[in-house]
């Protein structure tokens, strides 16, 4: 209920290529694929709407000055996470006018609320179970969380994004899988397996 419509590789390497040969047609579909996601993504750090889109342009207009190397770049998605959440933490640095040692600690996920299909086939109160198991659920843990289910990630793209082992990813999920999954067994005894991991 929480997964978004998933990034098709073969379509954002198709963009990167035709981006770094200047087509800014590919560019806009590129930027309007990640905007809502990556603007999410920010917010989940600043937690401040007007810098998410301030980062969020900050990314893709370098992105754009720099696109003559896009073919350089193995894997875009990974690339524009790390961008924004690098970007994001000069935003709280600069701000803060300190340097932020424990990048987590300070972080408040907030999972969207956009209505999903398979959404309507549960009932608000379990709806209510799920979103209270996830809201409860570590910092980091969530943050994890929200970049699998949610923005679709697999987990070694979640790792190099963060800058942790694929291990640690795999930790978190279990422990979120088992939280939320917890939560709600009793309704359902599958729920544990719409959670696999992407490899």
């Amino acid at each position: 209920m929480f997964e978004q419509k998933q990034l098709d590789g073969s379509a954002i390497e198709k963009w990167k290529l035709l981006i770094a040969k200047d087509d800014q047609r590919a560019f806009r579909d590129l930027f309007n694929l990640f905007a809502e996601r990556l603007t999410a993504f920010s917010y989940s750090i600043t937690r401040n709407r007007d810098a998410a889109s301030e980062v969020l342009d900050t990314v893709f207009i370098k992105l754009w000055k720099n696109r003559r190397s896009l073919a350089d770049v193995q894997n875009l998605t990974i690339y524009l996470y790390a961008a924004v959440k690098n970007a994001s933490l000069n935003y709280l640095a600069r701000k803060a006018n300190e340097n932020q040692t424990q990048p987590f600690d300070f972080i408040n996920i907030q999972l969207t609320h956009d209505e999903l299909p398979d959404q309507k086939l549960i009932s608000a109160e379990i709806f209510e179970k799920i979103k209270k198991a996830v809201d409860e659920l570590p910092t980091r843990c969530k943050m994890i969380f929200k970049l699998v289910r949610e923005d679709g990630l697999k987990y070694k793209e979640v790792a190099r994004v963060l800058n942790i082992s694929e291990n640690t990813v795999d930790a978190q999920m279990v422990i979120a899988v088992k939280r939320i999954g917890a939560s709600v067994r009793h309704y359902f005894d599958y729920f544990p397996g719409r959670f696999q991991k992407k490899q």
